[in-house]
């Protein structure tokens, strides 16, 4: 399986709007984060989990010509603002199957009602089909088994997912030990370090390298990185040497 991680910033993205911090002016192309995202890709099939407001420029930029379907994880609009841009795979595939809990699916009726309705379609709008899943329950993508695990983004319960050995959790700040037990064995690890000062929802740098060391990966990468967090190749420096800074437009090979 490869994973392509087509944004790794945080709710505003790097460089921020306005904003003259030096990340926000480096001239690095690792530290320019749209918002964050990645593309799932084995054999012939092709996922996403989430889909944030920059999702028609990450599959430009991926040059992803075919979706298979949308893993969400939480209903924040850094995640789901990019739903209408499924349009062009609409066009050619017809309805794309979204994955998402009860309480998002429902997050997405509201804010995306056109795509939702069933009587007087606005021609030409998006079409998905809803699949509804639960904590403890794993489900189908193509020929995997995605395994929800639940964390706290703050108050909010969110889903991170685990396919095979790779696990994907963005937006943690706690995590319960009957889910820590779901991460028994995985070999690659991406997961949030918004910074190094404490975040009130997020994991802050010392909170996701504790974590790196509880589940003990081979390897590990960190997302959802704010320009808070510092240069790129200066933080990547100083982390463990099976501890990673993702970047746009990674790809590793699972």
């Amino acid at each position: 399986m490869k994973v392509y991680f087509l944004g790794t910033g945080t709710s505003q993205g790097i460089p921020v709007i306005g904003s003259t911090h030096p990340v926000c002016l480096s001239n690095d192309f690792k530290d320019k984060r749209l918002r964050v995202s990645v593309r799932l890709q084995w054999e012939n099939y092709s996922f996403v989990i989430d889909c944030g407001p920059d999702f028609r420029q990450q599959m430009i930029v991926s040059k992803t010509d075919h979706l298979d379907g949308i893993l969400f994880t939480h209903e924040h609009a850094d995640h789901t603002a990019g739903l209408d841009d499924i349009r062009p795979f609409n066009f050619r595939q017809g309805a794309i199957p979204v994955y998402a809990d009860k309480r998002v699916v429902k997050s997405l009726k509201d804010r995306f009602g056109y795509i939702f309705e069933t009587e007087n379609r606005y021609p030409g709008a998006p079409s998905v089909e809803v699949v509804e899943i639960e904590n403890d329950k794993p489900f189908s993508i193509g020929n995997k088994t995605a395994v929800p695990i639940k964390v706290w983004h703050g108050n909010l319960d969110v889903f991170g997912f685990r396919i095979d050995d790779f696990a994907y959790l963005t937006d943690v700040k706690t995590i319960d030990q009957r889910e820590i037990e779901k991460l028994k064995g995985v070999k690659t690890l991406v997961v949030n370090a918004l910074r190094e000062e404490p975040h009130s929802t997020h994991f802050n740098l010392e909170e996701a390298l504790d974590f790196v060391a509880l589940i003990q990966p081979e390897r590990a990468y960190f997302t959802h990185i704010s320009h808070n967090l510092g240069f790129h190749e200066e933080v990547e420096k100083n982390l463990p040497e099976n501890v990673f800074l993702a970047y746009d437009n990674l790809e590793i090979t699972i």
